[in-house]
């Protein structure tokens, strides 16, 4: 290995590689560190791994970043009696490398020089690899050839297997050599891939590998077939194993098996409870890259401004809001008072309605998109770009009234009101303006004043019904209200949403829009409408999916006694799989491929009852849950969901849905019968008069039948497919859209 060097600056003491020191090691520490670097999320668990840029002598170098947390008294303990994982980390690579064993190169070991702060471990980044863990997934499924047609699995057994052997002939013993600490690169045609082991920072040097020790390491790669198994034992001894060292890595390999299955059921069952009583017990954690709460601060302020997922972040526990909420118990009674006193008539309105959705042709629209500024980085001209892409006319400006600079939120409002795109605006509170009700007024009159001319719908408030938005009951956000109502409605035709309720919680919902306060009157109901913990979009909560509470929140509208029966859903989306940029826990994160199919099934569940005039997407550009992500030239990247949803409005805008149907092509009505079957089938009559219909299985894949042949058929993500050789289909989570045969097409009348 080559030269290191020690260094203690920027809070940091720890080693880098003498080739790749960077002239401002200080600076390239800071932004190194700090998550808001990553180009790239590689893993999220337990500790977070992001590819990087790191400037050296060199030139620009691809790391991997691997951010070790100590939020626990061990993890400290240990780290200050035998060095943290990030410090073994950085020695196991560096000596196994040595000893002639792959590891991605080790570039750099920063450890802060306080105990309770994070430690990274820095390693060259190797592009175009993957986790063994799926080739051996697909092998043990029987695709491997189809998963991976460049990958000989069988070489791939005797590569591993040679490998782990210079490990222990060297003396390390891995401890954790799982099918997803190695990672692998095809290498062409009949040649072994590449293969480097990482996460080693249980890697121990040992005076004697005995077989157990080895049989241990080679027994947690998933590798189930006999025949497969007998592969790797013998490029591991060099030949064909002895019967015992057979017997004992089939032992161990079952046993291990069994243990991690039993591990998982036993963390599944008690999974919700010992987080809740952790939670509850203990002060609760959060990213290293979130600021502390003002020293000294009440549990009310305890609130920070959390800059990679664009919310506020909440110090407090549960058993310090739990003794807050209990303070304030008689305004709590006052609202639930308020809700059921409005549930009979709002129960009455539901059933009306539910009574008669899908009976008649609704026109299909309103979709939008919510957008802040483009990033830091990020050129304007590509932001507006991705708007012009997705062809949608509803926009909705989130402003933040905490801010003293508005000026990026003008430009931007400026330039696409001249571009006649229809804007509205969101005023989120935040605790210090619920607590300066004069700094409320005088921002909301300033927004008032600067953005009226190029939007005149205003959602008052944000997520009310979450207390690190700065608001701990209905009363407090009607006052919010009753203030911007009197700023905002000097100016003619202005008109004011409210009251952003987050999640499926109709009581707070029913509550603000019943509990009686001079001034406050909403001219539509805005609900930030996200699904029960990011699930499909058909799952249910309370008995209700996407369409039943679409229609409980239009009846909440239509029976409330301070808005108007109008309803718009200003907010949705669904966490990305990105580290702490998700704006929610790993357990409700998706991948990118199913956030696109969430967002179309989404805005055809809510759309298509037409109970809500508008569905905003949050947001255009963000990491972590947006459409599109900055990425490492100044523009953006497009997910698949930016496809998906230019793809619905290119498809269905201006269209008139029929409603859903069966196989056969007969109507369905109402909640339950339109959601009996896996398969959905939505049928529109486009304004040329075309009869599509979008098909897709909540069951994974399928077939399905369609009223008549399809002449055409379009993927979710705008793809022209091969039109269907019958009326039979074939479906998945994916919707796709199908224009069908005129019924007096030749092709169709010959089949009847």
């Amino acid at each position: 290995m080559g030269e290191v060097e020690s260094f203690a600056c920027g809070g940091f003491r720890g080693e880098v590689a003498a080739r790749w020191r960077p002239a401002d090691l200080a600076g390239e520490l800071a932004r190194l560190t700090d998550p808001a670097s990553a180009l790239e999320t590689l893993h999220w668990g337990r500790n977070y791994i992001y590819r990087a840029r790191l400037a050296t002598p060199e030139g620009p170098l691809e790391v991997a970043v691997k951010q070790f947390r100590h939020d626990g008294r061990g993890e400290r303990l240990r780290r200050r009696l035998g060095g943290g994982k990030a410090a073994r980390s950085w020695a196991a690579a560096r000596a196994i490398a040595a000893a002639g064993v792959p590891t991605p190169e080790p570039v750099l070991l920063a450890e802060s020089e306080r105990l309770d702060r994070p430690s990274f471990f820095v390693s060259r980044h190797l592009g175009g690899t993957f986790e063994a863990r799926y080739l051996l997934r697909a092998v043990a499924a029987g695709r491997a050839a189809e998963e991976f047609p460049e990958v000989d699995p069988g070489l791939f057994l005797e590569a591993i297997g040679r490998a782990l052997r210079r490990l222990h002939d060297a003396g390390f013993f891995h401890r954790d050599v799982s099918s997803g600490n190695v990672l692998l690169r095809a290498a062409g045609a009949g040649r072994p891939p590449e293969l480097w082991l990482i996460d080693l920072n249980r890697v121990r040097r040992v005076r004697r590998m005995g077989m157990v020790r080895r049989s241990r390491d080679l027994c947690r790669l998933m590798v189930f077939s006999r025949q497969d198994r007998e592969r790797l034992l013998t490029a591991y001894w060099g030949g064909p194993p002895e019967p015992l060292r057979r017997g004992l890595h089939r032992l161990l390999a079952d046993g291990f098996l069994v243990r991690n299955d039993l591990k998982r059921r036993i963390r599944a069952a008690s999974r919700g409870l010992v987080r809740w009583l952790r939670d509850l017990v203990l002060p609760r954690t959060s990213h290293p890259h979130i600021p502390p709460p003002a020293e000294g601060a009440a549990g009310r302020e305890r609130v920070v401004w959390d800059p990679l997922s664009d919310q506020p972040y909440h110090h407090a526990g549960k058993l310090e809001k739990l003794r807050l909420r209990l303070a304030d118990a008689p305004r709590h009674v006052s609202a639930l008072a308020a809700a059921a006193v409005a549930a009979p008539r709002i129960r009455r309105r539901y059933r009306e309605l539910e009574a008669v959705l899908y009976r008649e042709p609704v026109q299909f629209g309103g979709l939008g998109v919510g957008l802040r500024p483009a990033p830091p980085g990020t050129d304007p001209e590509a932001l507006l770009a991705a708007v012009a892409g997705l062809d949608v006319r509803h926009l909705l400006l989130r402003l933040h009234p905490w801010q003293d600079d508005h000026a990026a939120e003008e430009e931007l409002a400026r330039e696409l009101a001249a571009r006649g795109y229809d804007l509205a605006f969101a005023l989120p509170q935040s605790r210090e303006l619920v607590r300066d009700p004069a700094r409320w007024r005088a921002a909301v009159e300033e927004l008032g004043e600067r953005f009226v001319p190029y939007g005149r719908a205003f959602q008052v408030g944000q997520a009310i019904n979450r207390s690190k938005w700065g608001v701990w009951s209905v009363a407090e956000y009607l006052d919010l209200a009753a203030t911007a109502g009197e700023a905002l409605r000097r100016h003619p035709g202005v008109e004011l949403l409210g009251p952003a309720v987050i999640d499926f919680e109709f009581h707070a919902t029913a509550a603000a829009v019943n509990l009686g306060r001079e001034g406050v009157f909403f001219d539509a109901l805005a609900s930030l409408l996200y699904v029960d913990r990011r699930g499909a979009p058909e799952n249910r909560q309370a008995g209700l999916d996407t369409a039943g509470k679409v229609t409980l929140l239009k009846a909440i509208a239509d029976t409330a006694r301070h808005c108007a029966g109008r309803s718009w859903i200003t907010e949705v989306n669904w966490p990305l799989r990105e580290g702490p940029h998700a704006p929610a826990g790993r357990a409700v994160a998706v991948d990118e491929q199913t956030q696109a199919d969430y967002l179309v099934r989404y805005y055809l569940l809510a759309l298509g009852t037409g109970l809500v005039e508008r569905v905003y997407w949050w947001q255009l550009c963000a990491r972590g849950y947006g459409l599109a992500a900055p990425d490492e030239r100044g523009g953006l990247r497009l997910r698949p969901a930016y496809r998906a949803l230019a793809t619905v409005q290119r498809m269905l805008d201006g269209a008139t849905f029929l409603g859903p149907v069966d196989a056969a092509g007969q109507p369905l009505t109402g909640l339950d019968a339109a959601a009996a079957d896996p398969v959905r089938r939505y049928r529109f009559r486009t304004a040329d008069g075309v009869d599509r219909v979008v098909a897709w299985s909540t069951a994974g894949r399928g077939e399905t039948d369609v009223p008549r042949r399809a002449c055409r058929t379009v993927s979710r993500d705008g793809a022209e497919l091969p039109a269907p050789a019958s009326a039979r289909i074939a479906v998945t989570g994916s919707p796709s859209y199908l224009d069908l045969e005129a019924e007096s097409s030749p092709r169709h009348r010959s089949r009847q």
